[in-house]
């Protein structure tokens, strides 16, 4: 098994909304297939010795791909990599849901004391 570690929150403290973006556009690209523009298998195959995952398997990298590819054309669009990257990166959402869950508490006290 390929073991993960998720710098994606550090990334987003230190780059902000916009650099993390900007880094995960680079990351897109950096996989992508010119000729498509998305991240094919054959892309993924070729590039994944640079991120450190050159011994997946082909049906590890095309579990990959089935993750992330929402509207079933077998690759992944920069939208769709994007989304990925956030959705395997269950810290980066951590900040976020608390202070959501403080707007929702500090609503449920207002409306129910008042």
């Amino acid at each position: 098994a390929v073991g993960f570690e998720d710098y994606l929150p550090v990334m987003a403290e230190r780059l902000g909304e916009e650099g993390l973006m900007e880094e995960l556009a680079a990351g897109f690209r950096l996989l992508m297939d010119p000729a498509s523009g998305l991240i094919t298998f054959h892309s993924l195959r070729r590039n994944a010795p640079l991120l450190g995952l050159g011994g997946m398997s082909d049906d590890d990298l095309r579990g990959m791909l089935a993750e992330g590819d929402f509207d079933g054309d077998g690759a992944l669009s920069q939208m769709e990599f994007c989304v990925l990257m956030v959705r395997l990166s269950p810290d980066l959402m951590d900040q976020p849901r608390r202070w959501l869950d403080d707007a929702v508490a500090q609503a449920s006290h207002f409306l129910f004391t008042s």
